[in-house]
């Protein structure tokens, strides 16, 4: 159980706002559901949610610690918002390109109106500095919320087309850093056809173009190809080069061969025997974008030609892997 006074500054709002801000992940159907059958209350009485708050309120949530848990994880667009209020690390930047290290929580780019992501945040970085004026600054390679590290962004618009186009024709070096779930020695170099449900909001690895599946949805050619770098007796520390670059093709890919990326609750075994970030109380991936190796360039990127870049590892990632004791196989 857990029980909540309003304060002075919380009083007026209607109770069923007030829960959303505290249980900021519960549909409004659970909360209604929960003040009907009162396992929440209001000053020890049956309410509706309709009501006014006023300071010294009691409310009392009649639940269990895991559904607390569960429902008491920051918005996401306020964990960005957190995120970004400190600056994020910029690894590199000159005239025309800026390298930064993407904190986990924060989208890429905007997926509604509200959001405020890492381009959001490049625009009002360059803004602040005179050079974004005539056109629209982004992110030129995409990493989930939940996945830090670098991230590229052009300063112009030829250097973004330049930096895009890198990417697009797999001629950078991507170099990602995660702990998945077994043992792995061998390196592997693993194929296959990728396949997204919008439906469910996840993808699917398929080692056939056409057979089985999802009816007739396109699949896209993908490659992940991994190197073991040391393990614990139940966790590998891997380091996944991606040669393609496809919507959580590493996580999906990973969790195919058995092996799902520690703390992945969309494509492990969450809370499962052996998923100690889960353990630990990390709810999300322990994947991090650690790399990226410059191809020769010429013109506008020729300070870029043939270097290597590297993100810094999360707080939270770095202590997971001293408590595994995972961190002393890091290359």
């Amino acid at each position: 159980m857990k029980q909540v006074s309003v304060s002075e500054t919380d009083a007026g709002q209607r109770l069923d706002k007030y829960l959303h801000k505290i249980l900021t992940q519960a549909p409004k159907g659970f909360l209604y559901k929960m003040l009907r059958k009162k396992n929440i209350t209001l000053n020890g009485k049956k309410a509706g949610g309709s009501e006014r708050l006023c300071p010294g309120d009691e409310i009392q949530m009649f639940l269990s610690q895991e559904t607390l848990d569960k429902f008491s994880e920051p918005h996401p667009a306020e964990t960005a918002r957190q995120s970004l209020e400190q600056e994020p690390d910029i690894i590199y930047e000159d005239d025309q390109v800026l390298l930064l290290n993407k904190p986990c929580g924060v989208l890429s780019q905007k997926s509604c109106p509200e959001d405020y992501s890492l381009s959001e945040w490049v625009r009002d970085y360059l803004c602040r500095g005179g050079k974004a004026a005539g056109f629209s600054p982004g992110v030129c390679n995409r990493l989930d919320r939940n996945t830090s590290g670098i991230v590229a962004a052009g300063k112009s618009v030829r250097a973004q087309q330049e930096l895009s186009a890198m990417f697009q024709k797999r001629q950078m070096g991507k170099y990602y850093l995660c702990p998945v779930q077994g043992i792995l020695k061998q390196q592997e170099h693993l194929r296959g056809y990728l396949q997204k449900s919008e439906s469910q909001n996840k993808v699917f690895i398929w080692e056939d173009k056409k057979t089985g599946g999802l009816g007739r949805d396109k699949r896209d050619y993908v490659e992940t190809v991994y190197r073991p770098l040391g393990d614990n007796g139940r966790l590998t520390l891997l380091e996944v080069q991606l040669i393609t670059g496809k919507t959580h093709q590493i996580r999906a890919h990973l969790a195919q061969t058995g092996h799902p990326v520690s703390g992945d609750r969309k494509y492990g075994l969450p809370g499962a025997k052996g998923d100690t970030a889960w353990q630990q109380g990390l709810r999300h991936q322990m994947l991090h974008a650690w790399k990226l190796e410059f191809p020769e360039c010429t013109g506008l990127l020729k300070e870029l030609s043939g270097m290597r870049y590297a993100a810094e590892l999360p707080g939270d990632f770095r202590s997971f892997l001293e408590r595994e004791h995972l961190e002393e196989c890091m290359p």
